[in-house]
């Protein structure tokens, strides 16, 4: 008779999913794109037999929904956006400690964000931070490509950029963090200063830049370069770059809410997630990250970090609650308040 050897992972899924009866619905509320919120959603119903309640809110808004209902929490996994708001989630005890097994099959940035957080969430999509542009705006306007931070300042950008507000967006929060890691403190809030009055509007959602400049609602976007795929993909005459100066990449977390009403599909869920059936389901929707599943097949279209000049990005201190909110008040303070 064949022995069957079942992986740890497996052994997991099963002994979790044997309180599938008493857990049959979950709460999530997921911090990526739409379309990849809804098939993550609809294809763990299906497979797993557990209802998923899903809630969309970008990053800066889902902490400060967990953080109102930390004595009678609503939600039981919080999966996506920037890995800096879980970290400081994590910090305030506002997740639970939770120490996957599949942990060894994940890329060490995944792994690393695990540790730092106390096991308390974990990195399952990676994506670095640059400019998008539209193309036939840029060339019916006469605008540069910009290759540089510097770039930005030029006058001719004047009401050309897009941005989103670092209060409500984690990708402009890693935009803030990025910029002070890469320039210095003071010299990177002169440089937002000056940006500010290139600007022509901040958004709530990371998204909602690269989306307009896409659509010629404006020419240049700050944003996460693996949201520029999807969009040329529905034929959009959009273009991505990275600065040759350096920039900041964020890494996508997961968390389980500490005292989640439903536990034990919490983890189902997670363990689910790290798996790579799960994680491609990303590009299946064009999003075009890097999964943490080291088996995960990769689009082509996902950025090659190797190209890319990444700043070493301090996760740990820049995802330090007192760190976020001291930067996110100077920038208010600093910067929003400015007029363009």
């Amino acid at each position: 008779m064949k022995k069957i050897l079942l992986t740890p992972v497996v052994l997991a899924l099963s002994a979790i999913g044997s309180a599938q009866a008493q857990n049959r619905e979950l709460n999530v509320i997921c911090s990526a794109q739409a379309a990849w919120c809804n098939i993550i959603a609809v294809t763990f119903e299906k497979s797993q037999g557990v209802k998923v309640n899903m809630t969309l809110k970008g990053s800066g808004e889902a902490i400060a929904q967990i953080l109102a209902e930390r004595a009678n929490p609503k939600t039981d996994v919080w999966f996506g956006g920037t890995g800096d708001p879980h970290l400081q989630a994590a910090e305030q005890n506002l997740t639970m400690e939770y120490k996957s097994p599949s942990l060894p099959q994940l890329h060490d940035w995944a792994q690393k964000q695990a540790a730092q957080s106390g096991y308390k969430t974990v990195g399952i999509y990676s994506g670095p931070l640059g400019f998008g542009y539209n193309t036939e705006l840029m060339a019916k306007k006469k605008l540069p490509v910009p290759k540089t931070w510097g770039d930005l300042l030029k006058p001719e950008y004047k009401g050309e950029i897009q941005s989103a507000n670092p209060a409500s967006s984690g990708t402009a929060y890693t935009m803030v963090a990025t910029l002070v890691q890469l320039m210095g403190e003071d010299k990177a809030f002169d440089y937002l200063k000056k940006l500010h009055g290139n600007i022509a509007t901040y958004t709530r959602s990371g998204t909602g830049p690269i989306k307009a400049v896409a659509r010629g609602e404006a020419a240049v976007s700050i944003s996460f370069v693996h949201d520029g795929p999807g969009e040329k993909a529905q034929g959009f005459p959009l273009e991505t770059i990275t600065p040759a100066d350096g920039t900041g990449a964020e890494i996508g977390s997961m968390s389980i809410i500490r005292g989640a009403r439903n536990p034990e599909a919490a983890k189902l869920f997670y363990e689910w997630a790290l798996t790579p059936s799960a994680q491609a389901l990303g590009a299946a929707t064009l999003q075009f990250q890097l999964p943490s599943n080291k088996a995960t097949q990769v689009d082509p279209r996902v950025p090659d970090f190797r190209k890319i000049k990444l700043i070493n990005y301090d996760y740990a201190k820049y995802g330090q609650t007192a760190e976020r909110r001291r930067l996110i008040q100077r920038w208010e303070r600093e910067v929003n308040s400015l007029p363009r």
